[in-house]
């Protein structure tokens, strides 16, 4: 395929400028037509800030375990059981923003705001009402979620009133990430990105303030993260709705488009559904790995959750170029040029695998000290240091079924992937962790050896059913 559909001529990034003056140019925040010109060119403008913007989300995904392990193992399991239920809010979310990203990129590359504004009003309707929803259940129920997932009635007494403060308060990430998907599907990626900074870098400000009653801040243990965590994403959303209400955002939505209307809600829900599937599938095979290792204990549950978010640390920034792709996708189709979409994604592609790989490298050579800036615990730090290596391995894959998986969802296929998913984590991963825990007798080293194996599968998987190119034919 050719990096462009006939009508956009064909360059590189040498025919727009040297590097460092493009990522300048990405972050001023000025609006480009990405359906047009260098698709390298478009793949950087979008993904420098969509990196800067992961990286800032990793950041905070290792904030939280390197204070609250300061406390102790069992609060490092309260974060890694919370987190793991918390993902099947963020599967819910992020399912939506797939939606999100898709219909306005679409709307975008047909040139039509409008339609663009009202498809986000609807879902910034129909997110509001979700999280509202699961707010209510999670934060009435936090102790017996816990229970449920197999935690001591130490782990429970230490850790309900963190658990029910993030689940009470999702509805800060819930529209964090609807927002943020609709500032990508518009190619605003400098605004998702200020975004997530200043969230939580009011995160990072605030959690050591909230834990341990520094200067005149209470002293909340556990609970103090939770109580951060919320504080400095909604105020991340009213940023974003400032911006959502005309100020520089190209989607400039209207009191008119946030009236519900149950046809556009009902599209959109058609998009989402699979998009919701495909990610509880994904993060309730996580939660199934916990299930799994909260049966040797606190020391292995704490030791995967420090790798797991050491692991999140480098997968984040990945997901920003992965998110580059899937914005081209999106307004490329909607323009009329599949080639050129397909020709981004490759591109994108590309970029994550060398990066992803390089990371991969270093956390395989530096397991063992990276888990012990986190943990001293001998027991905690070897079991870290076992799963960050193994599940490192595959890294160069995990980027490259990234990229493609997100051009599924930027095109509006999100049924794809979610088959995918099914396939490969839920009749795959779970169970061949329980096998090689259980029966073959490799303990939790067997629920680490089973995440690269199922992410291989997956990826390669994916690429043929790209390579078909059934997705450009999607309509949103």
């Amino acid at each position: 395929m050719s990096d462009s559909s006939p009508s956009p001529p064909p360059d590189s990034v040498r025919d727009d400028g040297a590097f460092w003056p493009l990522v300048r140019q990405s972050l001023r925040g000025a609006h480009h037509d990405y359906t047009a010109g260098s698709l390298h060119r478009a793949v950087l403008l979008l993904a420098v800030p969509m990196v800067l913007e992961m990286m800032m989300e990793s950041l905070f995904a290792v904030v939280d375990v390197f204070w609250v392990s300061r406390i102790g193992s069992d609060a490092v399991a309260v974060i890694g059981l919370t987190e793991s239920v918390m993902s099947i809010v963020y599967a819910v979310a992020i399912g939506i923003s797939f939606a999100a990203t898709a219909i306005v990129a679409r709307r975008i590359g047909e040139k039509d705001p409008a339609r663009a504004a009202q498809a986000a009003g609807q879902i910034l309707v129909l997110g509001a009402a979700v999280a509202a929803g699961l707010g209510l259940v999670g934060g009435w129920w936090a102790p017996e979620i816990l229970r449920l997932m197999g935690a001591s009635d130490a782990i429970v007494a230490l850790g309900a009133d963190y658990t029910r403060v993030m689940l009470g308060g999702n509805a800060t990430v819930f529209l964090i990430f609807l927002i943020n998907a609709i500032f990508r599907g518009a190619g605003d990626a400098v605004l998702a990105m200020r975004t997530l900074w200043l969230a939580n870098g009011l995160n990072i400000i605030l959690d050591p303030c909230f834990i341990f009653g520094w200067g005149p801040f209470p002293e909340l243990g556990v609970a103090g993260a939770a109580v951060a965590t919320n504080i400095g994403r909604g105020i991340g959303v009213l940023y974003q709705l400032w911006h959502l209400a005309g100020h520089q955002s190209r989607v400039r939505v209207r009191p008119a488009n946030l009236r519900p209307v149950a046809a556009e809600l009902a599209d959109i829900l058609r998009t989402a559904t699979n998009g919701i599937a495909q990610l509880l599938i994904t993060t309730t095979s996580w939660v199934g790995l916990f299930k799994i290792l909260a049966v040797f204990g606190s020391t292995a549950l704490a030791g995967y959750t420090i790798a797991i978010r050491i692991v999140i640390f480098a997968l984040m920034p990945a997901w920003g170029l992965a998110n580059a792709g899937a914005t081209l996708v999106g307004q490329n189709l909607g323009a009329g040029h599949p080639d050129r979409a397909e020709a981004a994604v490759r591109i994108a592609a590309r970029y994550n695998m060398l990066f992803l790989g390089a990371i991969g490298l270093v956390f395989i050579v530096l397991a063992g000290p990276l888990v012990g800036l986190f943990s001293r615990e001998p027991d905690v730090l070897a079991q870290g240091t076992r799963a960050l290596w193994i599940v490192s391995l595959a890294f160069p894959l995990y980027a490259a079924g990234m990229c493609l998986e997100a051009a599924f969802n930027g095109s509006g296929d999100t049924g794809t992937p979610t088959r995918l998913n099914f396939f490969c984590f839920w009749l795959g991963q779970v169970p061949l962790a329980w096998i090689l825990a259980q029966p073959v007798g490799l303990g939790p080293t067997g629920v680490y050896i089973a995440v690269p194996i199922s992410f291989t599968v997956l990826t390669l998987w994916s690429a043929v059913l790209f390579r078909r190119g059934r997705w450009k034919l999607q309509r949103v």
